[in-house]
């Protein structure tokens, strides 16, 4: 059996405020209460005590994040690009309030569809999907049997959930994954996934 466990990236300044914060915006760093949430991370997959290797987004946070995690297991870091969190076009910055002022039928087409983009030309859903499943093949068949800590944002971490139920795409928009929370999901030899846990967060206090 193999075992992804999923890190969300800590708090950075955005994240309180619920912005849409995608890889074509700032790439904003973790905050202070973000490094506190990453370490405590770190210390509940020490906790766990079978972490055998560590993938990441490039984005700052992530990189942040997983680096705490990799200096308390001892592990070097593997950065893989199509983890990063989708482009979000105009809505960069904004939150959802805004965008719904500003943009109401992007964002209610976003909602109904997967290949709907946000304005201004960012990333579907759907495009988020398709790099996110090629992400977890590779992943599943290079560690077969092992566990793997997957550090990366709401969107493929929830992806990667919805894949595991197989659950159709507007799912995404009914799951909590919280800064710095802990989900994992198994997969076995024939490929068949079982979530095991979502939104852990009593690392956190």
């Amino acid at each position: 059996m193999t075992t992804l466990v999923l890190l969300r990236h800590g708090e950075t300044p955005l994240t309180p405020e619920r912005r849409f914060s995608g890889s074509g915006g700032s790439d904003p760093g973790l905050s202070p209460a973000g490094h506190r949430q990453a370490r405590a991370a770190a210390d509940a997959l020490a906790r766990r005590g079978d972490i055998e290797a560590i993938v990441t987004s490039p984005m700052r946070r992530c990189l942040q994040t997983a680096r705490s995690a990799a200096a308390r297991l001892g592990l070097s870091l593997q950065v893989e690009r199509d983890l990063r969190e989708a482009d979000f076009g105009a809505w960069e910055g904004l939150t959802f309030a805004e965008v719904r002022e500003r943009h109401p039928e992007d964002l209610g087409a976003w909602f109904a569809s997967p290949e709907s983009p946000p304005s201004g030309g960012g990333e579907t859903m759907g495009q988020v999907a398709r790099r996110v499943t090629a992400v977890r093949d590779g992943l599943v068949a290079r560690y077969a049997g092992r566990t793997v800590l997957v550090v990366s944002h709401v969107g493929p971490l929830r992806t990667l959930v919805r894949l595991a139920l197989k659950a159709p795409p507007h799912s995404l928009f009914r799951m909590e994954v919280a800064a710095a929370s802990l989900s994992a999901v198994t997969y076995d030899v024939d490929g068949t996934a079982t979530v095991r846990a979502l939104n852990d967060t009593h690392h956190l206090g």
